[in-house]
């Protein structure tokens, strides 16, 4: 008995250096992404910045520009992550996550039926004394309402079949092939310049983040965060299976279907601001897994904590490997998250 405990307590102490090392690389790339970019800034400016020093251009560029994007990187990631690994946890499916369930790509649906019909819509909008306010983020309004349909097709399917998790994954394909299919009936109507915004939507990019957009994404994430803190050991009984969660008291039904509102709510919300960014929610589970293992009191904590570090980084390597060129991050998502992704299918266990 000594020794489980010992073994235990190793494990637990492991997994919140790890916590710990990932926080503080998060902070670090932070620090760098901070200086990096076509502008350099030096560490001395940084200081001077801090200090309340006047630099108007250094100013300008790192408060305006380079740190509402680097938050915007942090919550997106911890969103996505956050998002990702709640999925997966409650319909006990590895591939599961917003991009592969549809959510990402009703977004994108809802974007593009905006971008193809937005002129009229605008116009009705704007001659509205009541709606006028809002006609400059129409687009971010109908991806956010495109996400939510396609939850709402989801959770209808989940009510007429009842909430197997078989059920729930395949309605996800089936949600995104669809959606797919709407995507590519946009494009087809739309002309050269709708075309063109339509593509650069779908991308995934960063560089739209502002401060009312990363105070609105914190609005919506504090309150999610922690509810599934509370909810984790719940979920942890979940895992072992739904007879054994109800012998214990949880109700297998009403906390999946909660789970996955409250995940896709908030995927909506980033997707709505920035755009399709895949494979974060999909991969970063499965890294924070082969280190940390099943449990989800840690799982959770290091999804997010990782999640917001890995987004970051690609982030600012996406606007700096080809400087002064800005690429869009969900580019460099897809081209790290595909390899990553099968090397981690193909490694074998503890291997």
């Amino acid at each position: 008995m000594n020794k489980i405990v010992a073994q235990y307590k190793k494990y637990r102490t492991r997994n919140r250096r790890f916590i710990g090392c990932m926080s503080l690389l998060l902070c670090v790339t932070g620090g760098i992404a901070l200086m990096a970019g076509a502008h350099r800034t030096g560490c001395r400016e940084i200081v001077d910045l801090l200090l309340g020093k006047d630099i108007e251009m250094s100013r300008q560029i790192v408060l305006n520009i380079r740190l509402p994007r680097i938050l915007a990187a942090i919550v997106t990631g911890v969103v996505l992550s956050l998002s990702g690994t709640v999925m997966q946890i409650l319909l006990r499916n590895p591939l599961a996550s917003p991009y592969t369930l549809g959510i990402s790509n009703a977004a994108a649906f809802g974007a593009s039926c905006c971008i193809v019909f937005g002129g009229s819509i605008a116009g009705a909008v704007q001659a509205s004394a009541w709606f006028a306010p809002v006609a400059p983020c129409l687009v971010t309004l109908f991806a956010f309402a495109g996400s939510l349909l396609g939850l709402a097709v989801i959770l209808l399917i989940v009510k007429a079949r009842r909430a197997s998790v078989e059920t729930i994954v395949l309605s996800g394909v089936i949600i995104n092939s669809l959606f797919g299919a709407g995507i590519a009936v946009m494009q087809y109507l739309a002309d050269n310049v709708q075309l063109a915004s339509i593509v650069f939507w779908n991308f995934g990019d960063l560089g739209r983040g502002d401060w009312d957009k990363i105070g609105i994404m914190l609005v919506v994430l504090l309150p999610a965060l922690l509810y599934f803190y509370f909810k984790r050991w719940d979920y942890k009984v979940l895992a072992s299976g739904d007879d054994y969660a109800q012998s214990m008291g949880v109700s297998p039904q009403r906390s999946r279907i909660s789970g996955l509102v409250i995940a896709s709510l908030c995927t909506a919300v980033a997707v709505s601001f920035f755009g399709v960014i895949a494979f974060v929610g999909l991969v970063v589970p499965h890294i924070v897994r082969k280190w940390m293992g099943e449990n989800e009191e840690f799982l959770l904590t290091g999804s997010v904590v990782f999640g917001g570090m890995f987004l970051l980084l690609c982030d600012t390597v996406a606007r700096t490997v080809v400087s002064p060129i800005v690429l869009p991050v969900g580019i460099l998502t897809s081209f790290l998250g595909v390899p990553l992704f099968l090397f981690l299918l193909t490694r074998k266990k503890g291997g």
